[in-house]
């Protein structure tokens, strides 16, 4: 029983590990280029998950067509995973063209060739074409160009009281303050984690405190 407990202990502290890394995600504001990168995407994002639903439907018909044409005269066709593997290295041009000739003469390269056109020329252009739409549409929206150092002297001042807010900061301040009065999961998720970690470190010391007794009297 001690053992799954401590088990389950660790798979949880391995998780609440990773979402506690994932919050040093904030930082990645003091990184122009990943700056630029994180408002790319959130200004595409709705483009992005347009193409991924038509994407997925053209490769789900050419892993069909490639897996019921070739299933019996190429190794990589002989399931449906080898299959996707095979077109997912075909996409990033790292494939052997023979075997598609081997396998039949024509259906071979008409395929391969048809793969080529659709997807690789045709769908990553427009996969290319839309993030290159939101980087001119991020270069052209001013973003303000923070420095961590200022900006951990701006929280030092604040924190101490040293230094007085202005009326913009002020009016960040009240509202900050009236959204904490509602239940946001994702803001409260880092507190949440934070709880989580706490109360997972007692429940390992209790336990540990346990087996020190149970060895002291001798169980």
């Amino acid at each position: 029983m001690i053992v799954y407990v401590d088990d389950v202990l660790t798979s949880l502290l391995g998780f609440c590990c990773f979402f506690g890394t994932i919050k040093f995600i904030k930082f990645i504001r003091f990184n122009k280029s990943l700056r630029i990168f994180v408002q790319i995407l959130k200004y595409v994002t709705k483009d992005i998950i347009s193409f991924s639903f038509m994407f997925s439907i053209v490769f789900m018909a050419f892993l069909s067509l490639f897996y019921l044409l070739f299933t019996s005269s190429i190794a990589s066709c002989s399931s449906l995973l080898s299959t996707a593997q095979m077109l997912f290295e075909i996409t990033l041009m790292s494939f052997d063209a023979t075997d598609f000739t081997g396998a039949d003469p024509f259906l071979g390269p008409f395929c391969f060739s048809l793969f080529i056109i659709i997807v690789v020329f045709v769908c990553l252009s427009m996969f290319i074409s839309i993030l290159n739409d939101g980087f001119h549409h991020v270069e052209e929206t001013p973003v303000e160009d923070q420095q961590i150092l200022s900006y951990m002297l701006k929280k030092f001042l604040n924190w101490t009281h040293l230094r007085k807010p202005n009326v913009e900061e002020l009016y960040e301040i009240q509202d900050s303050r009236m959204r904490s009065q509602y239940v946001d999961p994702i803001e409260n998720f880092p507190d949440k984690i934070d709880q989580l970690l706490d109360a997972i470190n007692r429940i390992y010391i209790d336990q540990k405190k346990e087996l020190l007794k149970l060895k002291r009297a001798g169980v």
